[in-house]
């Protein structure tokens, strides 16, 4: 094994669900009244925001068996990014992860405090 090597069983990006329209939204947090939904909002062009994504698919144990995990990118949709904050209260941030459960926020977080492990556990705790 070379000094460069990678190693071939490295984890792959989770199974994010991209987010494209203000009804599409709707429809999600809808539908968190029968699955948990998780929704992280980031930005391409800012460097904490890659970090925390990266941070977070590598902490990531669960795919989308507790919840349906959701993807925005906030440089092509921030009007959807001012919606979640309407709809939810929370303001906006980014990067940010936003959990619901019932139409209900139960975890919220941003930058350097979005815990893969901690939304995980939280999760766990509603089954």
């Amino acid at each position: 094994m070379g000094l460069f090597s990678f190693n071939s069983a490295a984890k792959t990006s989770l199974p994010w669900i991209s987010i494209t329209s203000v009804e599409q939204l709707k429809e999600i947090i809808e539908s968190s009244s029968q699955k948990p939904i998780l929704i992280f909002k980031h930005s391409a062009r800012c460097g904490v925001s890659s970090a925390v994504k990266s941070q977070f698919e590598s902490s990531w144990t669960s795919q989308n068996d507790l919840c349906e995990i959701y993807y925005l990118d906030l440089l092509a949709y921030r009007a959807i990014s001012n919606e979640i904050e309407r709809i939810t209260g929370v303001e906006h941030q980014s990067p940010q992860a936003i959990v619901m459960d019932q139409n209900k926020v139960i975890y919220a977080a941003s930058h350097s405090s979005i815990d893969a492990t901690e939304i995980e556990n939280l999760l766990k705790t509603l089954y």
